[in-house]
C-alpha cells in the first residue's frame, strides 16, 4: 500500500488557488499561519472579497477539500 502524502493549499472563495500563497503546505497549521501571516499584513489592503482565504486539502482522488477558513482573513479591518 502506498503512502498518501497530504498536503493543503489556500485558495480563493471561488476555489481557486490564491494568487500570492498558491503553494503547497505540507500541514494544516503551516498553511494557517502564511494565511494569517498574508491577512494580517500585505491583505490588509485588499478588499474583503479578495482577502478571504480557505484552506483546502487534497483528497486521495486528487480533488481539493475546503477545510478551514482563517477567521482573521474573513473580516474587514478594524479601523480607529
Amino acid at each position: 500500500m502506498a503512502l498518501h502524502k497530504t498536503l493543503y493549499r489556500l485558495a480563493g472563495l471561488d476555489g481557486s488557488p490564491h494568487p500570492v500563497l498558491d503553494t503547497p503546505y505540507e500541514s494544516l497549521e503551516a498553511a494557517l499561519l502564511a494565511a494569517q501571516a498574508w491577512c494580517d499584513g500585505q491583505g490588509m489592503s485588499c478588499s474583503l472579497s479578495k482577502r478571504a482565504i480557505g484552506v483546502e486539502v487534497m483528497t486521495r482522488s486528487g480533488s481539493w477539500r475546503t477545510v478551514h477558513y482563517p477567521l482573521n482573513c474573513m473580516s474587514e479591518g478594524i479601523s480607529i
